[in-house]
């Protein structure tokens, strides 16, 4: 095996958190360790693992890195739980916190990939302990900016974005240097599975044609949002806390190829593009080994078969998300939060079969008409703003449901 000890000898190893490491994050996460371990030397300590309900998976994968702390967020999956009795578990909705309390030291690299806003408290928590942040979810920004980067500023950390789109950004941005000179980041879009659709198709999409996508193996909530272009809607607001961009000056392109992952336009009109396969180990690697680049485990360009490369521009018609996202950033204070907290319970009704595809939409839409955003000074602004939203969408589907049913009866 060949191996590049020039590069690898400046890689330092890090102590690594890893919150989500079930999820499809959390697994590359793990193969990138790996493989950084197998190729190059590198030894990057797992010292914590946090996942919210696959207790068997948690189980294995804490045995096969030997992690001593772990949590788990669902009680009802504690059974299912196969470890030595010398590791510590954690278990119940602030497991993930306690896993921060417990074994995050300065210095350390936590990667933040659990799926929604229920792993915010243990990265406020990680913050505060000078941990650096390489962050997969976008939930975390897109609710909780206001205070999470003044923190991450106020700690002297690092945050590193694993998203491919923000992960372009942030290498284009390194080769440009100075913010100031930024026109504008263009986010790309595969355009999900309903990319050629109709709107009213769209509208009446079922679950299983939503998690059909055409170039990223994800979540199902993920990829939900996906289907909604509801993610590319969050990655802009992530994007604004950043990147410290204003909402005109971020914009998103669908590219159905997933090759060319974000631009960033200069005010001088030369545009920086950053390319690769969907693949997000490349991303992932990135993070861990931050500011070097080593071979990595992830797919490479195929040149010979790249023949062509497709923009369009967005159709706000059949995907209002995008505004609304837009919309947001200029309100400012909990908008965010409405905004994520209403989703997050509008994907889980549709994902029960409870609402339409397109009322998942609607919902967040009359969701940040009927609640007025508030300033935010700490994280129990966020916390009720959260529950505030997701109980207007729960009455709002409930009430929808009783009319069905009470129409039903009558007819």
């Amino acid at each position: 095996m060949t191996q590049d000890h020039s590069t690898s000898a400046k890689v330092t190893p890090h102590r690594v958190i890893l919150l989500g490491s079930t999820g499809s994050i959390g697994t590359n996460v793990l193969q990138c360790i790996e493989h950084l371990r197998d190729d190059h030397g590198i030894t990057m300590e797992v010292v914590g693992l946090a996942a919210g309900s696959r207790a068997a998976e948690l189980s294995q994968q804490a045995r096969a890195f030997n992690v001593n702390t772990i949590a788990l967020g669902s009680t009802d999956n504690r059974i299912d739980l196969d470890i030595p009795q010398t590791t510590t578990a954690f278990v119940g909705i602030d497991a993930a916190h306690q896993l921060i309390d417990t074994v995050a030291q300065p210095g350390d690299l936590v990667i933040a990939a659990m799926v929604g806003s229920a792993g915010l408290p243990a990265v406020i928590a990680a913050i505060d302990r000078k941990c650096d942040i390489a962050l997969a979810n976008k939930e975390t920004l897109v609710a909780a900016g206001a205070i999470v980067m003044p923190a991450a500023r106020h700690a002297n950390i690092t945050l590193l974005p694993i998203d491919s789109e923000h992960s372009a950004i942030f290498q284009c941005l390194l080769a440009g240097r100075c913010i100031d000179e930024v026109r504008r980041l263009v986010i790309t879009a595969s355009g999900g599975p309903f990319r050629t659709w109709p709107a009213q198709r769209v509208r009446s999409a079922t679950v299983a044609e939503a998690l059909n996508h055409p170039t990223w193996n994800m979540g199902p909530k993920i990829t939900i949002d996906s289907a909604s272009l509801m993610n590319k809607a969050l990655e802009i607001i992530e994007a604004h806390w950043l990147f410290d961009m204003p909402a005109d000056k971020i914009d998103v392109i669908v590219h159905p190829q997933s090759i060319v992952h974000s631009f960033v336009e200069f005010v001088d009109g030369s545009v920086m593009a950053q390319m690769g396969p969907p693949d997000m180990r490349g991303p992932i690697q990135y993070a861990l080994t931050y500011p070097h680049r080593l071979k990595g485990c992830s797919q490479t360009l195929n040149w010979g078969q790249l023949s062509e490369l497709n923009f369009e521009q967005l159709d706000h018609d059949r995907f209002p998300a995008v505004q609304l996202a837009l919309e947001c950033i200029k309100a400012g204070g909990t908008s965010g939060t409405i905004f994520n907290a209403a989703n997050e319970t509008a994907v889980a009704a549709f994902l029960d079969e409870q609402i339409r595809f397109g009322r998942i939409t609607e919902l967040v839409e009359a969701t940040l008409d009927s609640i007025a955003p508030t300033p935010v000074q700490s994280l129990p602004d966020i916390m009720a703003a959260d529950e505030t939203a997701r109980e207007f969408v729960t009455h709002q589907i409930s009430r929808q449901q009783s009319s069905a049913a009470t129409s039903a009866v009558t007819s």
